[in-house]
């Protein structure tokens, strides 16, 4: 209980003393001396809820800014002047303000038209001109240092709303706009950020500001017929309201439209009321951001106290953008004139010129206003509607809010930020990330109609006219495009290739598209001009499109807009083929290239050298004198062509060799006799010509169908003018190739791949292809620049060309005589074997043969190592010695060893010295002859060989003498 009281009596001390304070303050507020600062203001129809938010709002801004400054010595006094919505009436109250009540600065006037007088007038008498509510960006080109716009600039938000289009994929957008200062103010702007997003803009509605209803709907059908379904709304809340009612009326309000508000209408959503809500249902739209801070959750309840209790009139009324901007001028604009001082407030009498003096020089100068002007560029502080500071009189915050209508409010589906584009939440750290355009940053939309589809932005209009397909009047090639008349008069009925695929896309599109085929025709009924004429008509907007064979080029696409190709592409030449049968007397040499024959030649005499090699020690066929034996070697090698060597071949390792190389021949001259059989007996078909080049060299005429772009490329290419002749038709074609350059034809025909498949189709057994020669993109349906059909009717056309609707129309078209066969021109290479075709086999007779002499030499090698190892010699000598071994009969084969038994004699080939030893039949024992002394043998009549011989024999290699005659000792018995 104590505790309790004590606790009471303090809490009441404390609240005497704080009062005591208060009403010290207060006495010590009265006592104080302010100076008022006369300041005016301009808006429309002051009797209307509208302005009388504004205006409390002033009024809060001031009382707010003095209540947080208690030390100020300045206190704003308003002088409240009505525009009655009118450029003169708004000029006249700022002159009245300004003559009568000597105002130091203006807040307003409310429109972009009645600011641009009213920044005159103050750049003039230098009053500065504080406006909440005129956004038009034409007002900054005034280029006043008095003038200072407390909102946003209406070309700031045009990025804004290009970024939305881009994220959707929509190719046109029209703008609505007010046809005023303030509506067409911006549309330079966003015209070009739609550009900078490939968005075209195909028509601009220009709306009245004193539009009836009438117009209204006038236009808005006007609208209803064009292709367009993405509109762009910039106009007052005024006009717009009755724009969307008349839309909602006409079902312009569903799912196939998309409408998107600009800040004009957005920034005023909240104060509209509910019928107007309702037709805006499914509608975007791009507001200023306003950041949800605690400071205006406590100022809208303060606001709506207060304004409740000065117009009980006034029910359910709300704050919008402006009215915050309103706020944040009023406080700005205080802040300003306290940070000014209490200086002189008045005018100052300009002199008046006899020469130029006009009226408003006997108002005066505002002896403040450069002063005034620098303070309210340098205020800074975070106002309602987020940071609040001027560049060159222009609010900076630049941050917009995108909103989707649904229901009666406006859901905010994203952000949007200069420096990142689309954000799905606002992050204001993020400065420098990467700029975004994807519909994915924002929340899912809520389409007019209740539609969560996103609407495609265009549509073929059901009550509008259906779209004019030209067609060509083609006198040949009629398998493309083929008019003949209709059964009733003035029709005609379009059949052909090009219209079967044409019908087959449009068929295949998620939408209905009505058309009809316009014969591209003079009254006559023959053709009006050239494809590039035809292709012109689409550009000037006579035709909707264009469904013909024609060509992607370059230079077309400069003014319409091509699909994807629906025909091969690329320019051929077309040539009479001749039997290229050689009748030449060395046509048996042309079954083979020149590098076999060279290849095969050399393997002939290796294969030779390598037999040589492994039988001419053992084998008495190769033996003998050395023309002899080279003789028998290539004879031998070069009979196996024809299978007619004799000799016998005795070692492992050339049978082995041989067997190899035969199979080889046998391949070769196999294939020899079939091509040499495919020369002299199957017709060999050429083109008589093979380049544009051969052509252009002779001088030859070259054919093209009459009104094709192709004779324009020939002539750009370097060909003749003069030798060109046009065709009308493939028969006339056909004649011309016929007939030939020397009597009145020509020499080759040059048109489009489809083109001359289809000539071939009919007259395949006479002519050949010859090409690609230029490359071309083509057949493509054409369109006029930015058609929003494009996209869809590409996207159809590959859904045909990849099916099986493709192979139908082409067998339709294009399938000639079923006896007709795909007859290609011969290239005389090709009858030609080459290396490349048998290195395989020459290959695996290389190896062996290689394998095969590697063997021989290491066995012979192994078996007289002993003499190349014997000291004393050179090793030049050496190696002689190892050649006359090799060079010699083999003694020791099977072979010699049954001719020695026979004869009773065996010859010993020891060093280069033959030593013969007589086998008799009484004496088992073999003596070799006694060697000279070795004082003799420099002095005896011996060859030089044979003193070598016994040199070795007697000083360094008799234990090895005595081994070999011991066993040739053996072998004898």
């Amino acid at each position: 209980m104590k505790m309790g009281k004590a606790t009471n009596l303090f809490g009441s001390f404390f609240f005497l003393v704080c009062l005591s304070i208060e009403f010290s303050l207060v006495v010590r507020g009265q006592n104080r001396t302010t100076i008022p600062v006369n300041v005016g203001v301009v808006l429309d129809d002051l009797d209307s809820p509208n302005t009388k938010v504004w205006l409390s709002c002033i009024n809060l801004g001031l009382s707010d800014f003095y209540t947080s400054h208690g030390s100020s010595t300045t206190r704003l006094a308003l002088s409240i002047r009505d525009s009655r919505e009118g450029v003169v009436d708004a000029a006249a109250a700022a002159l009245d303000l300004i003559k009568n009540d000597q105002v130091q600065a203006i807040l307003g006037p409310k429109s972009s038209m009645q600011a641009n007088f009213v920044i005159e007038l103050g750049d003039k008498t230098q009053v500065p001109i504080i406006s909440f509510s005129a956004t038009s960006p034409s007002l900054t080109s005034i280029r006043s240092s008095y003038f200072f716009r407390a909102a946003q600039n209406d070309s700031s938000q045009v990025k804004a709303i290009s970024a939305v289009v881009q994220a959707f994929g929509w190719r046109e957008a029209v703008p609505i706009y007010i046809d005023n200062e303030y509506g067409q103010g911006v549309i330079p702007y966003l015209v070009d950020a739609l550009q900078e997003v490939q968005a075209q803009v195909p028509y601009r509605s220009a709306i009245p500001p004193e539009a009836t209803d009438d117009q209204l709907v006038a236009e808005l059908y006007k609208l209803m017929t064009m292709q367009t379904r993405v509109f762009i709304v910039h106009m007052l809340p005024s006009l717009g309201s009755r724009l969307f009612a008349k839309a909602q009326e006409m079902d312009m309000m569903d799912g196939d439209y998309v409408w998107i508000m600009a800040s004009g209408m957005t920034n005023h959503l909240t104060t509209m009321n509910a019928s107007v809500i309702n037709s805006l249902q499914g509608a975007l739209g791009v507001r200023t951001y306003v950041p949800q801070t605690k400071e205006l959750v406590d100022f809208r309840a303060r606001w709506k106290r207060q304004f409740q209790k000065d117009n009980p009139t006034i029910i359910d009324t709300e704050l919008d953008v402006p009215a915050l901007s309103a706020y944040d001028a009023a406080f700005a604009l205080a802040m300003a004139v306290e940070n000014v001082g209490t200086k002189n407030f008045g005018f100052e009498k300009a002199n008046a010129s006899t020469n130029s003096s006009t009226f408003l020089e006997y108002f005066g100068v505002s002896q403040n206003g450069p002063e005034l002007c620098q303070s309210m560029s340098s205020t800074n502080f975070r106002g309602l509607s987020g940071d609040f500071s001027f560049v060159d009189g222009q609010l900076q915050n630049s941050i917009f809010e995108l909103v989707n209508v649904i229901g009666n409010a406006a859901k905010t589906i994203g952000f949007w930020k200069p420096q990142s584009g689309l954000e799905k939440k606002l992050n204001l750290t993020n400065t420098n990330g990467p700029y975004s355009t994807s519909k994915s940053n924002l929340a899912p939309i809520l389409w007019p109609g209740d539609s969560p589809s996103v609407p495609k932005g265009w549509e073929i209009p059901t009550n509008g006219k259906r779209l004019r397909v030209g067609v060509p009047v083609i006198v040949g090639f009629a398998e493309f495009v083929k008019v003949v008349p209709g059964p009733r008069a003035n029709t005609t009925k379009v059949f052909g290739f090009c219209i079967d695929v044409f019908n087959a896309a449009m068929a295949g599109l998620p939408y209905a598209v009505t058309y009809d085929f316009i014969p591209f025709a003079k009254p006559d009924g023959t053709s009006a001009g050239s494809y590039d004429d035809l292709v012109q008509q689409v550009f000037l907007g006579n035709f909707d499109a264009l469904a013909a064979d024609t060509t992607i080029r370059a230079n077309r696409s400069l003014y319409v807009d091509f699909t994807l190709p629906y025909t091969e592409a690329g320019v051929v030449m077309v040539v009479p083929m001749k039997d290229g049968k050689n009748k030449s007397a060395w046509i048996f040499l042309k079954p083979l290239t020149w590098d076999l024959w060279l290849t095969s030649l050399c393997f002939f005499v290796f294969i030779g050298f390598v037999v040589w090699v492994l039988e001419h020690r053992i084998n008495e066929e190769f033996r003998g004198p050395p023309s002899h034996q080279i003789g028998t070697s290539f004879w031998f090698s070069f009979s196996t062509m024809v299978f007619a060597q004799r000799e016998k071949v005795v070692s492992n390792l050339a049978r082995f060799v041989v067997i190899v190389w035969v199979f080889v021949v046998l391949i070769l001259t196999q294939s020899y006799t079939a091509s040499l059989t495919s020369l002299l007996t199957v017709k060999q078909l050429q083109p008589t010509f093979s380049d544009l080049s051969d052509l252009i060299k002779n001088k030859e005429y070259i054919g093209y169908f009459e009104g094709s772009y192709v004779g324009e490329l020939l002539i750009q290419r370097g060909v003749d003018p003069n030798k060109l002749r046009p065709y009308k038709s493939s028969d006339e074609c056909h004649e011309f190739l016929t007939n030939g350059s020397e009597n009145g034809g020509i020499a080759a025909a040059i048109d489009e791949t489809p083109s001359m498949k289809l000539f071939l189709a009919k007259y395949c057994s006479k002519y050949t292809m010859i090409g690609p020669i230029f490359k071309t993109d083509g057949f493509g349906f054409v369109f006029p620049k930015g058609s929003p059909l494009v996209p869809d009717v590409s996207r159809a056309i590959l859904n045909v060309t990849e099916g099986d609707a493709m192979k139908e129309i082409e067998n339709k078209w294009f399938v000639g005589d079923a006896t007709c066969s795909d007859t290609k021109p011969t290239i005389s290479d090709s009858n030609s074997l080459g290396l490349d075709s048998f290195w395989g086999l020459f290959l695996i007779a290389g190896v062996s043969s290689s394998l095969s002499l590697i063997i021989c030499a290491a066995s012979f090698c192994y078996r007289h190592w002993h003499m190349f190892m014997t000291t004393g010699a050179s090793a030049w000598k050496r190696i002689k010695v190892m050649l006359r071994i090799f060079d010699q009969k083999d003694l020791s084969s099977h072979n010699f060893r049954k001719t020695g038994s026979q004869d009773g004699k065996y010859m010993y080939n020891a060093g280069s010295i033959a030593i013969s030893v007589e086998a008799s039949p009484n004496n088992n024992s073999t003596r070799p002859p006694s060697p000279p002394s070795p004082e003799s043998i420099g002095h005896s009549n011996l060859s030089s060989e044979k003193q070598e011989y016994y040199r070795l024999l007697l000083v360094k290699n008799i234990q090895k003498c005595e081994e070999v005659m011991k066993e040739l000792k053996n072998t004898i018995n």
